[in-house]
């Protein structure tokens, strides 16, 4: 037996059933689901203001954020893809409607006072936004844990700190906490000093390469520094080739060299049955395992050797 609805027929009167259901109830009042049904609804009718920005500024001319809009390129209406050359405010807002008269019927709000969903507030910025650039956003960890472009990205300014190589790694580790704490142990990549940045290496738009990588893989992200330390090697050590987070954490380490251990223990994790003593001396210098660099005081050459008798990777 056919079913009586289609899935479109139910969708529509689901929509139906919040319209009407805004329509009854004060505006600060609605869920968020009925405000969003009701910019739908908004969207379709599509009343927009005639005077364009000059509409929204007779009341918002005084909040110096909104007039900021102005200092950046969403604000220069000679730019062909700024959203002042078209519907200007409403481009991104929503229609007019009667927002400015009794009542003050809702716009499409950004950042964290909004109503809105991530995913509705993300669709009016990908209706311009939609470069092969963002061709992995929908699969990205950052979508699917319903982060909003506006929650990283600020429209109203002049410089977006997201964009701003001083302040982007700022942005990123306002949430990813324990990335800042490794940046700041003794061992680490430049990023303190803006030497470096989160984004030379990941895309958080996201990416087709595992955490968001701009390069296919880990290892051909680190060789597009440490290019010394890519192979072929005539004697190649096989963590190096598989993985380098193997032995490092690429975020800062309190090792030298951002390694996960020290040596011996972390040579050990691999090399435990290896036919050297299984212990480490208790002072430093009293046997080549145990003082100064330990294993790497003879396998100097670990992450891969050219030399004909460097099988051992000793020199």
């Amino acid at each position: 037996m056919k079913p009586i609805f289609s899935s479109v027929t139910i969708g529509a009167l689901l929509l139906g059933c919040l319209l009407a259901t805004a329509s009854a109830t004060p505006w600060h009042k609605l869920d968020s689901e009925q405000l969003e049904a009701t910019l739908v609804k908004k969207f379709n009718e599509g009343h927009y203001s005639k005077k364009g920005a000059d509409s929204c500024l007779m009341c918002h001319r005084k909040n110096k954020k909104v007039m900021a809009i102005f200092d950046g390129k969403h604000g220069q209406a000679a730019n062909k893809k700024s959203p002042m050359a078209g519907l200007q405010c409403e481009a991104c807002h929503g229609p007019l409607g009667k927002h400015n008269r009794g009542g003050k019927e809702p716009m499409i709000t950004f950042g964290k006072g909004s109503k809105l969903s991530a995913k509705t507030q993300n669709t009016v910025c990908q209706s311009c936004h939609n470069d092969p650039k963002q061709m992995a956003w929908h699969n990205s960890t950052h979508n699917l844990e319903n982060v909003a472009c506006a929650d990283c990205h600020s429209v109203h300014t002049a410089n977006d700190p997201a964009l701003d190589k001083q302040k982007v790694n700022g942005k990123c580790t306002s949430c990813h906490t324990k990335e800042k704490a490794d940046m700041n142990k003794r061992s680490a990549h430049p990023l303190k000093g803006g030497q470096m940045t989160c984004i030379d290496c990941h895309d958080p738009h996201g990416s087709m390469s595992e955490s968001a990588l701009k390069q296919p893989t880990i290892n051909d992200t680190c060789y597009s520094c440490h290019a010394d330390k890519r192979g072929p090697k005539l004697w190649e050590h096989a963590p190096v080739t598989e993985n380098c987070v193997s032995c490092h954490n690429p975020h800062g380490s309190v090792n030298e060299n951002m390694l996960k251990s020290r040596a011996p223990q972390l040579c050990q994790e691999c090399h435990a049955p290896d036919g050297h003593a299984s212990r480490v001396t208790p002072q430093p210098g009293m046997d080549a395992f145990g003082g100064a660099k330990s294993c790497l005081n003879c396998h100097s050459q670990i992450h891969g050797s050219n030399h004909p008798s460097g099988s051992l990777l000793q020199r």
